[in-house]
């Protein structure tokens, strides 16, 4: 049973920036032995928050208690040697590093009796809590090498050095396969068997259901209130989160009669191996399959960033082979992709200047120099339709939570609606209210005759969103399917290359 006196206490917290409340006047308990859910909307203060408790952020107002005691916090290093750990959404891992020097990295490395570094002990640990994870992967390799997922499992490994009292955990499921998910949720109950506790952040509603004994739901900077996890339904939450019913469900499919545009036959590079299909003006085409199959490579080679290595493409039946995104943006194609931290935003300048930055050409016309008024008022009308959460126009997106700078991304997009447009998990990270923004703009993008191909892991938002669907199992193109009356049953047994029987 949970002992009922706090661990944690986060008491009264305020932080703002350029005059903006992020978080306004907050409070949080952590008791022992539980799994704690923290939800809410993009821009709610999570993820601030997170940063204070972590000892990167010093908030204006406030006190953190642990074990009834004031903690000063003054960067991640006094979090670590307190007993909290943290597992962030970004993964922020060093490439060129293996695994295990990223497991260990801010860490003292094992030494040798000579004073150099114990590589092979140094791997043994990473290896053993890899295993720990119920994972397999080799930690001895730079983890630039490795998947996104098996990236995002050394990034878990990291919270597992030492004996940590607290771990928080912000979104850690984004990169995850349903298995890897099944194996981390393992790991957190063996955690609070044990006694330790877990904050557990995620839009992901129903992992919150699955794995948590009570949640807190922040809106705006503030904290609606705590709730034990039996005492809320879905619809409940939801409501809490963004302070009214959502009021719709998920899209439902409707099948496109516009004329084909663009085809691909025996499409190959990467990992792909002889993937043909067409697309029709007005249509959600989806890829589907588990990680690894190939889907974000097909993307790729469609927007030109990875060559093909053999087949032909056609767009209004003449060739097209672009050499490079540069090339594939002038035919007409757009991208949102998967990683928006390194293919899709230039952190460090502003949300203006990411939201503009594909179409420059448009406030420069008969000059050199950029009309910085037409900027402002495209920018603008662009952030309101995304509903962007921002201080202005001219905050950096660094600034952003997560959400919100994938809604940046979406946004640069809209200037003029391109003639076909590739969404590689487009709502990964976003919470629930901006998702259904963000399939509202899909919707209406191909109402006007966009074509669209959309990668997801999310199976409901596949189904529902996409009018047909081609599987990928391993680089190989298995099946082509309609979504009508598709279970996600069904879906799963594609991917994993049973072909269910009629």
């Amino acid at each position: 049973m949970v002992d009922e006196k706090p661990l944690l206490v986060m008491q009264d917290i305020v932080k703002q920036y350029s005059g903006v409340l992020a978080v306004n006047h907050a409070s949080l308990s952590l008791l022992p032995g539980e799994v704690h859910g923290l939800v809410g909307g993009n821009g709610a203060g999570k993820s601030t928050l997170i940063k204070i408790m972590a000892g990167v952020v010093r908030p204006d107002h406030g006190q953190i208690l642990l074990d009834g005691a004031r903690l000063d916090l003054r960067d991640g290093s006094g979090a670590y040697r307190h007993g909290l750990s943290f597992i962030h959404q970004e993964l922020n891992l060093v490439p060129y590093l293996s695994g295990a020097e990223n497991i260990f990295l801010g860490r003292p490395y094992p030494k040798t009796r000579f004073g150099t570094i114990d590589w092979q002990v140094l791997n043994r640990r990473a290896d053993e809590i890899m295993r720990g994870l119920g994972m397999r992967i080799r930690v001895d390799v730079p983890v630039g090498r490795l998947s996104r997922g098996e990236q995002a499992m050394i990034s878990l490994g990291r919270a597992f050095v030492g004996d940590a009292r607290i771990i928080v955990m912000d979104e850690p499921t984004a990169a995850l396969t349903d298995e890897e998910i099944r194996s981390l949720f393992r790991v957190i109950r063996a955690l609070k068997a044990r006694g330790r506790t877990v904050l557990y952040v995620s839009h992901r509603l129903g992992e919150i259901f699955e794995i948590c004994d009570r949640v807190t739901v922040m809106r705006d900077g503030s904290v609606v209130g705590s709730y034990p996890i039996g005492g809320l339904s879905q619809s409940e939450m939801i409501r809490l989160m963004i302070g009214r019913s959502l009021g719709e469900g998920m899209p439902s499919a409707r099948n496109r009669s516009g004329r084909v545009f663009f085809r691909a036959e025996a499409l190959a590079g990467g990992p792909v191996q002889g993937v043909s299909f067409d697309l029709r003006e007005g249509e959600i085409l989806g890829l589907a399959g588990l990680v690894g199959a190939g889907r974000s490579e097909v993307l790729h080679l469609l927007y030109g960033s990875i060559r093909p290595k053999g087949g032909r493409m056609w767009m209004d039946d003449k060739p097209f082979a672009p050499r490079s995104p540069a090339e594939a943006i002038r035919a007409g194609l757009a991208m949102v992709p998967e990683e928006r931290h390194r293919q899709g935003l230039v952190l460090n300048r502003s949300v203006l200047h990411n939201i503009t930055l594909p179409a420059l050409d448009r406030f420069t016309r008969r000059t050199c120099f950029v009309n910085r008024a037409a900027e402002h008022v495209a920018g603008q009308k662009l952030a309101q339709r995304v509903q962007l959460k921002a201080a202005s126009l001219d905050q950096r997106v660094n600034q952003l939570s997560g959400g919100n700078q994938q809604k940046v991304v979406f946004a640069r997009w809209l200037h003029a609606p391109p003639r076909m447009l590739l969404l590689d998990e487009p709502t990964r990270g976003v919470d629930v209210a901006a998702r259904f923004e963000i399939y509202r703009i899909i919707r209406e993008l191909a109402a006007t005759g966009v074509g669209i191909v959309l990668v997801s892991s999310d199976l409901p938002e596949l189904l529902s969103l996409a009018d047909r669907l081609i599987v990928l199992r391993e680089g190989r193109q298995l099946a082509e399917l309609p979504t009508a009356g598709m279970s996600q049953e069904t879906l799963l047994h594609y991917c994993y290359g049973e072909v269910p029987r009629a």
